[in-house]
Order: structure tokens, then C-alpha cells, then sequence
């Protein structure tokens, strides 16, 4: 279910990403200074509604129609995988509520309206899965995973609401772990499947843009992280059954502020959209279960 998660949500970024920035330091970044383009929404409207209406229709006849139906009902995984997974659906939504906005504020709409039609338009946009899954016997809605969502959309308006602008940025990194080999039906076979499934591989950042608080270097950012480790089973109960010794790990780290790199090609702007949603390998102070580690180059 997660590869199938993971397209929809690629799927929805590229689908907003069309409508490029004009400037590379603009990625999430509104204006109020673009003449109103009535024809480029309603293209951004016709084509963006189409497609995403196509992924939902091709989801469910990939993965939901074998499936039996029942009357909606929600399903409790708050607990699961040290709510990892939940921060995944914050920064899902995160991004695809940034990718809307920029795209909605490039047809002449003013900045403050876009970045709500944005917000709105990423929560729903993710929250539609929670739908098919609340008729899907198999699964179920998860009422958290709705809450994260709402989360990444508000972690989103609310800072266009207190500053004009993003500071303040999550990211993702993920490293391979010996714990899929032991279980790669659930964490994966193979590196594109691990970095979807192993949780123990993955790390959500918030990355913070220091120059827009204090004078420091443009394009050095600081970073907080969040993971866990030693999780074969979705509960902590299976793991400590298992023998495992579980935990969560925080990290504090540097970052590269990607922003700063000025360019007119849209192949690079789009190109930098991506990878600004990734943070890059550097060092990296860990703490998990009251000791410290230091990593010259994490990722």
C-alpha cells in the first residue's frame, strides 16, 4: 500500500509543479504582483482536476477493487511504527500544499488566497486515500493519519500567516538497515521498496532557513530530526517480544539551503523543487536512550 501511497503523492507534485516558479528562491514563496491570468487557472483547474481524478480512478482499480467493501469505518494505528508514518503524511502534505499554492498564485491569484486554495487543496488531495481506505475492509480510516494531514497543511498556511513566507521546511533522508533482510515482505527487497517500507531507515526533518531569523550564511540552514530504530513489527509490544530493543532518535543538523542557487532554467527549478524536499548527507548529532552519537556525514 505504501509504493501505491507514495506514486499518488509524486503524482500530485508533479501535477502542481507545471506551473513554475520565476525565480528559483520562489519555490515557496508567494507574490501579489502577478497580472490575473483567467485562462492559466482554468487550464490549471481542467488539467489538475483530470489527473487527479485519474489517479484516484487507476488507485482503486489497482489496489482497492480486490478488496471487499464495507460501511465506512475507521481503523486506530496511532501507535504504530513510533508515528513515523504519521510524519510522513505531515510532510506529504506539507509540500503538496507548497506545489499547489505556487502553482494557483502563478495564474494572478493574490498571495494570502493562494496559499489557503493550497492548503486546502493538499489536505484534500491526501485525505481522499483515507476514504478508500474507510470502505476497504481490508483497511479502514485512520483518524491520526487525517489529523497529520491537517497538520502539514496548517504547519504550511500558518507560516505564509505569521511571516509572508516558508522558514521553516520538512525534509526527508533515508539510509538502508540490516532489519529489512529480516522481514522484506513488510520493509522491503530492494532499495526503492526499503525506502518506501523501513521506517528504521527514515528520517523527517524541519529545517530551519536561519538567515530569515538571525544574520547567518544563506545557503547553511539548522535542522531538527526525528526516527527510530529496531522495528520489525508495526507495535512495540511484537518488537519487545521479538528481543528488539526499540527507540526513537532525535538529531540536531546542518542543512543546505538550496533557495540560494539562482538559475533560469526550468529543468533546474523544477529539479531543485525535488531536492529541496530532501536533505542532503552531512554531520549530524544523534540522541537516543540517554546517550549521544556523532555522524561526520548522515543522511
Amino acid at each position: 500500500m505504501k509504493v501505491f501511497r507514495f506514486f499518488y503523492w509524486w503524482l500530485c507534485v508533479l501535477l502542481f509543479n507545471f506551473c513554475s516558479f520565476t525565480k528559483a528562491e520562489a519555490q515557496y514563496r508567494l507574490y501579489d504582483t502577478i497580472p490575473h491570468q483567467p485562462k492559466k487557472l482554468t487550464k490549471l483547474v481542467l488539467y489538475s482536476s483530470g489527473i487527479y481524478t485519474a489517479g484516484l480512478i487507476g488507485l482503486n482499480e489497482v489496489w482497492y477493487k480486490e478488496n471487499p467493501r464495507q460501511s465506512f469505518q475507521f481503523f486506530n494505528d496511532a501507535s504504530e511504527w513510533k508515528q513515523i508514518d504519521k510524519i510522513g503524511h505531515f510532510y506529504s502534505t506539507f509540500h503538496i500544499s507548497a506545489r499547489a499554492a505556487n502553482a494557483i498564485n502563478q495564474t494572478g491569484i493574490p498571495a494570502k488566497k493562494s496559499a489557503w486554495l493550497g492548503a486546502a487543496t493538499g489536505f484534500v488531495a491526501l485525505s481522499a486515500i483515507e476514504i478508500l481506505d474507510g470502505y476497504s475492509a481490508a483497511y479502514g480510516a485512520s483518524a491520526s493519519d487525517l489529523l497529520a494531514n491537517a497538520s502539514g497543511s496548517l504547519a504550511y498556511i500558518g507560516q505564509h500567516a505569521l511571516w509572508n513566507e516558508i522558514r521553516i521546511i520538512p525534509k526527508f533522508s533515508f539510509h538502508r538497515t540490516h532489519l529489512a533482510k529480516l522481514r522484506p515482505n513488510t520493509l522491503g527487497d530492494n532499495l526503492p521498496s526499503e525506502i518506501l517500507k523501513d521506517y528504521n531507515g527514515q528520517t523527517y526533518w524541519l529545517s530551519f532557513d536561519m538567515d530569515k531569523f538571525i544574520k547567518f550564511p544563506k545557503w547553511l540552514n539548522l535542522a531538527i530530526g526525528y526516527g527510530g530504530q529496531n522495528m520489525l513489527y508495526a507495535n512495540d509490544a511484537a518488537n519487545t517480544e521479538a528481543g528488539l530493543k526499540h527507540y526513537r532518535q532525535y538529531y540536531l543538523a546542518v542543512d543546505f539551503d538550496l533557495s540560494s542557487i539562482r538559475t533560469k532554467s526550468k529543468v533546474i527549478k523544477s529539479l531543485l523543487t525535488v531536492v529541496s524536499a530532501i536533505r542532503l548527507p552531512a554531520p549530524a548529532l544523534e540522541y537516543n536512550k540517554n546517550s549521544w552519537r556523532f555522524h561526520p556525514f548522515y543522511f
